[in-house]
């Protein structure tokens, strides 16, 4: 036998036949044993946050490999921190994350319902129903389950002169998270922020006026609504003025120190008169720049950069308080808010270019030394910051993603202003639906439709077993009261306050966001339903 470089070898007739290097380390699945290990790495990763949903849920405790400690529930961040190495679990990792950038909640909720329909799939396979008519079954009950959904949700007013509806829509979504212990008024923070940016006419909500700033210290209730931007820097010198009315603001990226000369050479300094030169040069120079901006009327100075103490004491003799080291971002916000140009060279500086603020102002806290600037009352008074305080930074960066998630939600609701009920009445009404349209079938896609009705109670399962009940007999009972009334308001009373009725519990969630769950998480058991050979990346193929 010769071969040839590469994969292909001829036996001593001259007939080609594949190499596949390394055979004995490539690890190969294919048919149902593929599918099999792709729904046990996917049962495996939901029922690690299965006991993270709904307001008993647990948190998890995410420890990075340089010991960073993370506590939170959020279903998103869990997943991004968990070192998964399985594909399908990546793929699990990537629907939260589609879940979270489109709505921003329900990032656990599409995870559960996802690893419950494999595990449904799986079920089936072994009654011998091909992974096709599985995933095609999949499909046409996740239509009729939206189609459902649609049927049920209610109309939601979205208005400046009533809040009361968005509040109990913030605080459902703010009912899990660590934050419950001022839940009012977090919503209530939320909602007006949200309100703050959104054009309720065009249904429209621009984020990026909305920043949420973490300051460790105090507690969580001294969190607070800001209508301007907050940036944690302070005055660069102690003895200018701390607060100042009817601002005009140079926003600049270039840095308050003498042109450099770009060449290669060295400048010797060597005798007394030479020094007193050059620092004669670069006083002139200073005060060059200093005098520029007061020319174009300013009586503030933004800079990226920072600047010595030289140039710091000029600015002080000139009556022009600065703020030194705003990093980029933050520059372009208050730009924004201020409706000022960021200008890059002293030269360019002109009164058109200066932004306007009725109130910048230093924000102490407490006991502590800590200070931040307040920029308020702008000349585009839509852009708000929240300003999260709390004891450590884990509670302060929990707090961040609570509300994040709040603001999502509201978000969603602007967009699209319809609601169904939580506490899993939305899935079991669905699961009811779905089981019933399986009945009329009369084609093999009638046992998809039975355990998609069947993944459908995985979430009001869930709830009820992180709440402490009786998980089987609380959705009994409530599927029992939902088939007899046909009130799709009925869920798990979480909360154990003898009540099931969700509307009169004021336990509300989005439309929107039920109906993406229920599509993505669809959508991704279809595709993988459909994988049937996984292969390592390094396979050797021949022709």
């Amino acid at each position: 036998m010769t071969s040839l470089p590469g994969s292909i070898a001829f036996d001593e007739y001259g007939r080609p036949f594949i190499i596949i290097r390394d055979q004995e380390k490539q690890r190969r699945l294919t048919g149902i044993d593929a599918l099999k290990s792709h729904i046990l790495a996917a049962k495996q990763i939901s029922n690690t946050i299965r006991n993270s949903l709904g307001p008993k849920g647990l948190d998890k405790m995410m420890v990075s490999p340089d010991g960073e400690v993370t506590v939170t529930n959020d279903g998103a961040t869990i997943l991004k921190m968990m070192e998964i190495e399985h594909e399908i679990g990546k793929l699990l990792v990537q629907l939260s994350q589609s879940q979270d950038d489109e709505i921003g909640d329900g990032t656990t909720g599409v995870v559960v319902l996802a690893g419950a329909l494999l595990e449904q799939a799986g079920a089936l396979l072994d009654r011998g129903i091909h992974p096709i008519r599985i995933a095609d079954g999949f499909e046409l009950a996740g239509q009729k389950a939206v189609e459902h959904l649609d049927k049920i949700a209610g109309l939601f007013s979205v208005s400046d002169d009533n809040l009361e509806p968005l509040i109990k829509v913030a605080m459902t979504t703010l009912g899990s998270k660590i934050v419950n212990k001022c839940h009012r008024q977090m919503a209530e923070i939320a909602v007006r922020a949200v309100l703050s940016v959104a054009n309720l006419e065009t249904r429209d909500v621009n984020f990026e006026l909305i920043k949420v700033q973490g300051k460790i210290g105090g507690r969580l209730e001294d969190t607070i609504l800001v209508e301007g931007v907050v940036i944690d820097k302070t005055i660069s010198h102690p003895q200018m003025p701390k607060e100042l009315k009817d601002v005009k603001i140079a926003i600049l990226t270039c840095p308050f120190e003498p042109p450099k000369p770009k060449t290669k050479h060295k400048l010797d300094v060597a005798t007394t008169e030479d020094y007193k030169e050059l620092r004669k040069y670069e006083q002139e120079k200073f005060l060059e720049m200093v005098l520029q901006v007061k020319q174009a009327g300013a009586t503030l100075a933004i800079c990226q950069w920072g600047f010595d103490d030289d140039a710091n004491h000029l600015l002080l003799q000139q009556s022009l308080p600065a703020v030194r080291w705003v990093g980029g971002p933050e520059i372009e916000l208050i730009a924004i808010a201020t409706g000022g140009r960021i200008v890059p060279r002293f030269e360019e500086l002109n009164p058109s270019k200066l932004g306007r603020a009725g109130l910048v102002r230093e924000l102490s806290f407490g006991t502590t030394k800590d200070r931040m600037l307040v920029i308020e009352k702008c000349s585009n008074s839509r852009a708000v910051t929240i300003l999260v305080r709390g004891g450590n930074a884990m509670l302060v960066e929990e707090a961040k993603r609570s509300l994040h998630d709040a603001l999502c939600v509201i978000r969603s609701l602007i967009q699209e202003p319809k609601i169904v009920y939580g506490g899993g009445a939305a899935e079991i009404s669905c699961s009811l639906a779905v089981a019933a349209y399986a009945d009329q079938l009369a084609s093999l896609e009638q046992y998809a439709f039975r355990g998609f009705a069947e993944a459908l109670e995985s979430i009001p399962l869930s709830l009820a077993e992180n709440s402490g009940l009786s998980a089987i007999h609380a959705l009994a009972e409530v599927k029992a009261k939902q088939a007899g009334s046909g009130d799709p308001a009925l869920g798990i009373d979480c909360m154990q306050t003898g009540n099931s009725n969700m509307r009169e519990q004021h336990v509300i969630e989005s439309l929107k966001s039920k109906r993406q769950q229920i599509k993505l998480a669809t959508q991704l058991v279809k595709m993988i339903l459909k994988i049937d050979d996984v292969r390592s990346s390094n396979d050797s193929h021949g022709l």
